[in-house]
């Protein structure tokens, strides 16, 4: 096993599946909810650099009052609305990477335990391809009380699956988010380069394992 891991845990969004898969069916949906989404997104930019919170989702709404002027009350139901309730449609189209489904069965196999760390809900992408089924622990930050890359998060997902940070293989697609943050909290890591990054070979130096797909990763993790 590669370097004794004894676990694999995985971001959903962009790592799981092919981004431009949500963010081309998303396009008239963003436009028609433009100006909520720009204000969605200074919050939750804030959001990712907040310590941890006793209460994440009302810090969130006051934060998206305050951008969008209206009441606290109002701002949990247009994220409720426009967000948890109305991004979930777009996942039943969305189809997950190549082999992705496989590996979560293959590392399971091989007696690694899984798990699933997304910033948003992952119950919002259904049964996650599948791969939900297989994991020890399937976490949301949010309910975790702190966005990545706060090394808090990825310390209550240690703490799940009852492996040392340092036996943990964090796999995600942002540098920042995923592997920074990760690193940070003692885990190794492993990040899936997209096409772009390929072809300008700009491997991020952070990471622990670079990968292409996800039979590629089984090779490496199982060598």
């Amino acid at each position: 096993m590669w370097k004794s891991i004894q676990a694999v845990a995985f971001d959903v969004d962009g790592t799981l599946y092919p981004s431009w898969q949500l963010y081309i069916r998303m396009i008239p949906y963003f436009i028609k909810n433009l100006f909520f989404f720009l204000k969605y997104n200074r919050v939750r930019h804030i959001l990712h650099r907040t310590a941890p919170l006793a209460d994440f989702y009302e810090y969130q709404a006051r934060l998206l009052a305050e951008e969008m002027h209206i009441s606290v009350a109002d701002a949990h139901r247009h994220i409720a609305d426009k967000v948890y309730t109305g991004l979930k449609p777009f996942f039943a189209k969305v189809r997950p990477y190549r082999h992705m489904v496989e590996t979560f069965q293959v590392f399971k196999a091989a007696g690694l335990k899984l798990a699933i760390l997304s910033d948003f809900p992952p119950e919002q992408k259904g049964s996650v391809w599948g791969a939900a089924a297989l994991c020890d622990a399937v976490l949301g930050s949010e309910q975790l009380g702190a966005l990545k890359p706060s090394k808090y998060t990825f310390g209550l997902l240690a703490k799940a699956l009852d492996v040392p940070p340092e036996s943990v293989l964090y796999v995600g697609n942002s540098v920042i988010s995923d592997i920074q943050g990760a690193r940070r909290a003692g885990m190794k890591t492993a990040y899936i380069i997209p096409i772009f990054r390929l072809l300008f070979r700009r491997r991020p130096a952070e990471a622990d394992i670079v990968f292409s797909n996800y039979r590629q990763l089984q090779k490496i993790v199982l060598q």
